[in-house]
Formats: structure tokens, C-alpha cells, sequence
């Protein structure tokens, strides 16, 4: 039963997509089990640059893309993805599970007026529709892909979900942008005939892969850190990317996954508001934005940048329970004299080794680093030459970065990335 998982170990935007892109080369089906198009996936192939918000990354190598229950779709994100694709000459090979929720412009529009109302307590959301839709959802009064196939259900459920939002909109938030049941029917329709053919029962799909030993990878977005459980709530997306979501939101049993890796940058990162003991807000902290090109695929926000925070990680590991991690942007930590990692965090005068539930209580824990020596840097081309080489022509510095890393989250490091394209990727384990 070959199934891997690939899992943000941070608040996201760690670098999945070129996680997935690098291991589907040997995988037959590439799942994405949540989230929506707040996501943004990037794989470099070439010097070419392809952004993904829905459609998995394994989209590339040409496999067997399945978006799973989990998933809220917004349908034209999906569309524009697809007729993008296919100016290029790549056919997505796709599977949408009848089960996913559907986007709705109306969820848009009250994505951006909830997070107006939160004042200064403002989460940072993308204003994608996504909390909205999960609510529905949760609220059992969503539409399903499974409902645009049905004119009858598809009428009814436009017409009870219009009249509801209208009557927030009017009354709660006193908008006089009120979508008429038309519009939103519209919306769908435009849609429906397009996506048709790509509507099906996925779960048993990825459950006859399984069957006749097919290798599947499941694809989450965001990362532990944003898990609406698990993370830094109410500062977290609207659903599960650690590893529990791949079973509710794919339709696959635990027993299936045999090997989950945490994707992490080898410093951090964060979009939105929400405590981030190690943040930098010096030079330093600009020159890790600067160098690594930290502006958000989805939104174009500057991210906030910090040192690898080591309590974080042991955290996300312990959570999803890591075989092994993959370090994203090592070459970008390059250059510095020295480079630290947060080991403990101290509180009121208290040492600190697990990740506190209390936002009050992270907001005031001062990180403990241990400071390491930094390395030389080298030219985009000359990290590529060091990737062919492999582990050992990395700089002894790095190599020592990367064991402190394996000592602090307890697992080894499988996949190393010094560079953007698929060429700068040095693999210490393959996963099939």
C-alpha cells in the first residue's frame, strides 16, 4: 500500500508543490484532500513557473489528479486553472469527488465583511470565500459539486442558501451588495457543462488505486500551524492540512498511509496576523524576505519571516506523526555569519518546551536560540552543480544546520532544497 503524505510542518507556504512535483514522478494518482484556492502551490520546472491554487501539483509530471471531499472549489479558480493548463499543452488528468463544496461568490463577499467587522482582531484570511464555505458546510446547508448535477436540488439549494445570505448581508452587516438567486445560478451553470465529465465518486477511485497497488501521494495546503484545530486558533485556515484531514477529506482509511513527510523552509514564515515568537524584524528578517521571494502566491502579501523555530516543529512533527522532513530554501539562509535555530521558548522566567494552546502565553514567550556557524553563498547555477554532487558537496556549516534539525524534531531529513527548480533538489530518500 504505497500512499505517502506531504504535509506543511509550519504556518504553510513552505514549498509542498515542489515536494509533490519532485516524488509524483514515481507516483500513478496525486491527491488533494483540503483547503481551497487560498492555497498557492508553486513548481518550477525549466525556469518556468507554474501557480496552483487548486489542481494538484503532480499535474506536471501528468498523473492521475484527484480533488478530494475536502476541497471547497471555487469553479472559475478551477476553470481559469484548467484553460491555463491547456494553452500550454498539459491536460489535467482530473477527478473532482462529488462530495466537495462549492465556493460561491456570496461566500466572497462575506469573507471580506466578516474580516472587516474583526477590527484590530483581524486574522488575516485571503478574502477567498473559504471560511464562509466551511461554515455552510459544517452548517449543513452548502452545495455540493454532486448538486450542480441535479436542476431540481441545484434550484432548491441556490434558493434557500440566497435567501439566507441575503437577509445577513441586509440586516447583520448592512451591505447593499445582496447576489440575487439568478446570479448565483448563473454562476453555476456557467460552470457545470465545463466540469462535468470530471465529476465522480473519488473515494472509491482512490480506493481501487489502492487495491491494485497503485503509488498515490496526498497533497495538503497550508500547514500545521494553520490546522483549525491544531493550530494557532482563531489565527488558522478553516480546515485540517495535518495529517487527520487526509482520511475525512480523501475517504481513505489510516491503515493505507505508510510514509508522511512535514515540508518546512529552514527558517519561517507566516502571512496574516497571530503570535510568531522567533520574527525578525531587523535586517536580517528583510534580507530572508528579499532573498527568498517571501510574497504570497494567492494574495502578493509580504510575509513575515523569522528564524526556524525548533518548539514549532516538534510540535507539527509530534502532531502528524513525521517519517521524515523536507528542507525547503536551505540557500537562502546562505551568506549570514552565523544562523540560529529556537530551541525553547522562555516564559516568566520558566523554560519552555511545548507548544502552548494560550495565544497570550505565545505572544510573551521569548525564543531560546542556539546559534550556529552560516555558510558561503553561491549563484542559482553553482547550487545546481552542488544538487548533482548530492548531500556531501554541501557546505560542512549547512550539513550541520540540517543534524541539528534531525536532533530537534527526532526524524531524519529526506529531501533537500537549495533552489527553486526541480534541478536544485538534493533527495536523501526516495518515498516509493
Amino acid at each position: 500500500m504505497p500512499c505517502a503524505v506531504i504535509v506543511g510542518a509550519q504556518w504553510g507556504d513552505c514549498g509542498k508543490g515542489k515536494v509533490v512535483d519532485y516524488y509524483s514522478k514515481d507516483a500513478n494518482m496525486v491527491v488533494r484532500y483540503q483547503g481551497g484556492c487560498n492555497a498557492g502551490h508553486t513548481v518550477v520546472v525549466k525556469d518556468e513557473k507554474f501557480k496552483f491554487h487548486l489542481i494538484p501539483s503532480g499535474v506536471i509530471q501528468g498523473k492521475r489528479l484527484i480533488i478530494g471531499n475536502g476541497v471547497v472549489l471555487d469553479l472559475e479558480v478551477l476553470s481559469k486553472e484548467i484553460d491555463d493548463l491547456k494553452s500550454k499543452n498539459i491536460i489535467p488528468n482530473l477527478l473532482i469527488s462529488e462530495r466537495a463544496h462549492v465556493t460561491l461568490p456570496v461566500h466572497k463577499i462575506l469573507d471580506g465583511l466578516e474580516e472587516s467587522s474583526r477590527g484590530k482582531s483581524e486574522v488575516g484570511t485571503t478574502k477567498r470565500g473559504i471560511g464562509p464555505t466551511y461554515t455552510d458546510k459544517v452548517s449543513r446547508s452548502g452545495l455540493r459539486i454532486v448538486d450542480l448535477l441535479d436542476d431540481e436540488i441545484l434550484d432548491e439549494k441556490i434558493g434557500m442558501i440566497v435567501e439566507k445570505k441575503q437577509k445577513l448581508l441586509r440586516y447583520v452587516y448592512k451591505s447593499d451588495i445582496l447576489p440575487s438567486k439568478k446570479e448565483i445560478l448563473d454562476y453555476c451553470l456557467q460552470f457545470r457543462d465545463k466540469l462535468r465529465k470530471c465529476i465522480g465518486d473519488a473515494s472509491l477511485e482512490i480506493h481501487n488505486a489502492i487495491e491494485e497497488d497503485k503509488k498515490i501521494i496526498f497533497e495538503g495546503a497550508q500547514g500545521t500551524l494553520l490546522d483549525i484545530d491544531h493550530g494557532t486558533y482563531p489565527f488558522v485556515t478553516s480546515s485540517n492540512p495535518t495529517v487527520g484531514g487526509v482520511m475525512t477529506g480523501s475517504g481513505v482509511g489510516p491503515k493505507n498511509l505508510n510514509t508522511i513527510i512535514g515540508v518546512m523552509k529552514a527558517y519561517v514564515t507566516r502571512v496574516g496576523g497571530g503570535p510568531f515568537p522567533t520574527e525578525l524584524t531587523d535586517s536580517i528578517g528583510n534580507r530572508i524576505r528579499d532573498k527568498g521571494a517571501e510574497f504570497g502566491t494567492t494574495t502578493g502579501r509580504p510575509r513575515r519571516c523569522g528564524w526556524l523555530d525548533g518548539v514549532a516543529l516538534r510540535f507539527a512533527t509530534r502532531v502528524n506523526d513525521f517519517d521524515g522532513l523536507a528542507v525547503m530554501k536551505l540557500d537562502v539562509l546562505s551568506g549570514l555569519e552565523k544562523v540560529k535555530i529556537c530551541t525553547a521558548y522562555e516564559y516568566n522566567g520558566k523554560t519552555v518546551k511545548e507548544f502552548p494552546a494560550n495565544l497570550k502565553i505565545l505572544e510573551k514567550c521569548v525564543p531560546v536560540y542556539e546559534s550556529l556557524d552560516g555558510w558561503s553563498d553561491f549563484s542559482e547555477e553553482e547550487w545546481r552543480e552542488i544538487a548533482t554532487k548530492g548531500y556531501y558537496a554541501l557546505p560542512n556549516e549547512m550539513r550541520d544546520y540540517l543534524k541539528k534539525v534531525e536532533e530537534i524534531a527526532g526524524v531524519p531529513v529526506y529531501f533537500i532544497s537549495i533552489g527553486p527548480g526541480r534541478e536544485s533538489t538534493i533527495c536523501l530518500k526516495e518515498i516509493f
